[in-house]
């Protein structure tokens, strides 16, 4: 037996809708019939669907994304219409992304982290905040407290972050201090081979102890509380100890990095006594990626639309992604609902 997949020739589908039309013999006033509910010039759903996934999945530029859809639907589309489609898309995936945003910010504990979007003037900042079940991203022109604040509302989680000082005005108990930046730092404290090595070779090891433990902790093969007896005697003590050796070395940069964590000392060890709390930011920096790549390659965006349409396409796909959701299908869903006036479709656990 021999199968062979193939894909079938794709031509756009065009639909003519003619409304009657009558002018009053007496005052002239003219009267056409009712558009059909959802019906709009130009592209259907589905189109308006693919082109938003192009851009915010795919990282395909609009003139690509013009060429594609010629080349393989047959569908003529400047890269003027990709730009009016995608700022109707950001338009649709506002509720949407309101009401993740909501939800990320409601978590007992979430990840953070920020990057530039734009390299050239104006610069704009993309910010992320990311719980187990949904991310949300905000684009503002500040990396400041005053972008974080919209990002994270009044009451935030517990934040885990790197050591950017934003986040120093955080209490320690809503604070844990990313582990996977301190352990590059205490490698390169080796790795400059001079009076600070010893200190790094030490943190390095304890950096080390705690990463060999929590994998079984996040399995289930071994408890907070089994963590917490085993290592919190006595690893936050000797990780102190050594941080104080290091402000004393006689190489500049250990000392300044040794001041450094010191100041943010208590938020080292939230992870082990909040339950949900991670040791790294690894999540925010995965989720932030893919939003590099496209940046790399669309050098971001220049018109307020455009961010507004990073930012909720960009919101969309990750959530999409941990919810284990066709990215393509609620595009549809979300453009249908909101050309017909229906509620907007959720993202959310349970669809809250």
């Amino acid at each position: 037996m021999l199968q062979v997949q193939e894909i079938p020739e794709i031509k756009p589908k065009v639909s003519e809708y003619r409304r009657h039309r009558l002018k009053c013999q007496r005052c002239g006033t003219i009267t056409c019939g009712v558009r059909p509910a959802g019906i709009q010039s130009g592209y259907g759903p589905r189109a308006e669907a693919t082109i938003a996934d192009f851009g915010g999945q795919l990282r395909v530029s609009k003139q690509a994304t013009s060429d594609a859809l010629g080349d393989l639907f047959g569908l003529p589309i400047g890269p003027a219409a990709v730009c009016k489609l995608q700022a109707k898309t950001a338009a649709a995936l506002e509720p949407i992304a309101i009401e993740i945003l909501e939800y990320v910010r409601d978590q007992p504990a979430a990840n953070i982290d920020e990057t530039s979007w734009n390299k050239s003037k104006p610069k704009s900042w993309l910010w992320c905040l990311v719980a187990p079940l949904a991310t949300a991203f905000l684009i503002r022109p500040q990396r400041n407290r005053e972008a974080f604040d919209d990002l994270v509302g009044s009451h935030p989680p517990i934040l885990t972050s790197d050591r950017f000082k934003v986040y120093d005005h955080l209490p320690p108990a809503k604070r844990q201090v990313c582990w996977a930046h301190l352990r590059r730092d205490f490698q390169a404290m080796i790795d400059r081979n001079n009076a600070g090595t010893k200190v790094g070779v030490e943190l390095l090891s304890h950096a080390n102890m705690l990463f060999e433990a929590w994998p079984k902790v996040r399995d289930g093969t071994l408890t907070r509380d089994e963590f917490r007896q085993q290592y919190l005697p006595d690893l936050p003590s000797e990780v102190g100890s050594w941080l104080r050796d290091g402000t004393a070395t006689a190489c500049a940069k250990t000392t300044a990095t040794c001041r450094e964590i010191l100041k943010v000392e208590e938020s080292l060890w939230t992870f082990a006594l909040v339950e949900g709390v991670e040791p790294t930011n690894n999540a925010a920096e995965r989720s932030l990626r893919h939003a590099v790549c496209w940046r790399k390659v669309s050098y971001g965006t220049k018109s307020e639309s455009g961010r507004r349409f990073a930012e909720r396409i960009l919101t969309a796909v990750a959530t999409c992604r941990q919810r284990g959701r066709g990215i393509l299908a609620f595009l549809y869903d979300a453009i249908h609902s909101a050309r017909t006036g229906q509620a907007a479709p959720s993202l959310l656990p349970g669809g809250v």
